[in-house]
């Protein structure tokens, strides 16, 4: 039986602690909050020892691995801990806020010889599989354009509901780093390495908050493709995510868990079935509401941890992988502070 302990007791949470009661073989043994009430709130409702103290959690022999589910900026210092402590360590999205910060996380876990892993479910949607076989299959032929879009929408009761949202220190940025970096890292994923990216942000719709509500981009990716990243949090009253791939032989589109396109010059015989079955989404996908996701992606994403831990073997998404979007969107913020066109692991 694998032990597992969530340090954060907050929404996102929530989907941990169902993930971890859906896996086999596994356990929630602790939960962590600075809050002690909130700590015991939480373990009365899915079980395991309510801690305050982190150092107690982490000495606590039946807890193997450790989720981390505080504000972006805050998953550094917990994520050492748990590394120094001997614990996988498994880091909701984005890994960190700064490239710094996920370098130490990668070393620290490095060092003390555990997995880490980072919190990227869209990429174990069977739609988003389907679509990363298709491009490894050459099925798309040469790639002329990829793209990103996140027109989701937030209240400004949600920025107020806490006080590091939308701040740089504990937010990492806004729309970009907060909600659409599920896409950013999806693109990536499946486009390869970018090599430049010239982008714009701003803030438009809300207040009281430091960071970005809107922002485009533009790419070029190291295969030579363009690609576009449109992200807000401005756009009542919200939108499914959406991927898109156009080739010289192909185009798809990726509309949250559903394949609205599917469109090859050669098809094969699979692929009516592929249109038919992927065609419906099973959650809101959170374009309006954060808590309107499902936890089977992060189930299956555990799931996937585990083995890594188990054979000795990185995770799919490790902490190499966790920080290739924390980069491409530093780099999309510096594009628009200086007004000008970046050329990533150049500058």
């Amino acid at each position: 039986m694998t032990g597992w302990a969530i340090v954060g007791c907050g929404m996102i949470a929530k989907f941990h602690a169902k993930a971890i009661a859906d896996l086999k073989g596994s356990k929630l043994v602790a939960c962590h909050s600075r809050s002690i009430d909130k700590a015991n709130e939480f373990s009365s409702t899915f079980g395991g020892t309510a801690y305050s103290d982190l150092a107690m959690m982490l000495a606590d022999p039946a807890v193997d691995v450790v989720t981390i589910c505080t504000p972006s900026g805050a998953h550094l210092e917990p994520g050492v801990a748990a590394a120094r402590a001997g614990k996988h360590v498994l880091i909701e999205k984005p890994l960190e806020v700064t490239t710094a910060r996920c370098d130490r996380l990668i070393e620290a876990c490095s060092r003390a010889g555990v997995q880490l892993g980072t919190i990227f479910p869209s990429r174990f949607h069977k739609s988003a599989q389907l679509l990363k076989a298709a491009v490894e299959q050459n099925r798309f032929g040469t790639v002329s354009l990829a793209a990103a879009y996140v027109k989701w929408f937030r209240t400004q009761a949600y920025y107020d509901s806490g006080k590091w949202r939308g701040t740089w220190k504990l937010d990492g940025g806004g729309a970009l780093m907060n909600q659409a970096i599920h896409s950013v890292d999806l693109l990536l994923w499946l486009m390869g390495p970018v090599k430049s990216v010239s982008a714009m942000t701003a803030l438009r719709a809300h207040e009281r908050i430091e960071v970005e509500d809107a922002a485009t981009a533009i790419l070029e990716f190291e295969s030579g493709a363009l690609g576009t990243i449109e992200a807000t949090t401005a756009a009542f009253p919200g939108s499914l995510k959406r991927i898109e791939i156009a080739g010289s032989n192909g185009s798809a589109t990726l509309e949250e868990e559903a394949l609205k396109q599917w469109s090859f010059a050669k098809s094969n015989k699979n692929d009516a079935k592929i249109v038919e079955q992927m065609k419906t989404n099973v959650t809101g996908g959170g374009a309006a509401d954060p808590a309107a996701i499902g936890h089977k992606a992060h189930r299956d994403l555990f799931a996937n941890f585990l083995m890594g831990i188990n054979k000795g073997l990185p995770c799919s998404i490790d902490g190499v992988e966790g920080k290739k979007s924390v980069e491409l969107i530093a780099a999309i913020y510096k594009s628009a502070r200086c007004g000008r066109r970046i050329h990533l692991n150049r500058e």
